[in-house]
């Protein structure tokens, strides 16, 4: 008998983590309950889901996903700049803080304030962790094939 092995459509559970390539951990659930989700479903960007694909349970891999196919390079038409009274005057501004703002069809567009001079104010909405190689590792747990779910 063969392992059912991830595809289009295929649901999947694993335990995950993303490092940077300096080994920096940003996110696992290694200490907690698996995810579960199914191929296309557009819960995982479309890089780490190839990734996965003619993995079955059981199997672990790790593997390096470029800037380009995960969250993309940063773009320098992402760092705005604003006037400090385009925000409430009673918002506590510093560097560091994630501020949310509603892009033109009132979508929530977050973006990191990297500076604060006098009255301006520099807001940077690539995301965290563009420009960055990311290490996937994954533990397959159980893989379900896209007819029988």
């Amino acid at each position: 008998m063969t392992s059912v092995v991830i595809g289009e459509g295929s649901q999947v559970t694993l335990h995950f983590a993303l490092r940077l390539t300096t080994g920096e951990l940003i996110d696992s659930n290694f200490d907690g309950a698996p995810a579960t989700f199914m191929v296309g479903d557009g819960n995982l960007l479309p890089a780490f889901e190839r990734a996965l694909f003619g993995l079955s349970a059981g199997q672990q891999k790790t593997m390096t996903i470029a800037a380009e196919q995960g969250f993309g390079q940063r773009n320098p038409n992402n760092i705005q700049h604003f006037k400090r009274g385009q925000f409430a005057s009673d918002m506590p501004l510093e560097v560091g803080l994630m501020v949310s703002f509603a892009d033109a069809q009132n979508m929530e567009l977050p973006g990191v304030v990297k500076s604060i001079a006098g009255d301006a104010v520099t807001i940077d909405f690539n995301h965290p962790l563009a420009g960055c190689s990311i290490e996937f590792e994954v533990h397959i747990l159980t893989v379900i094939p896209a007819a029988t779910h």
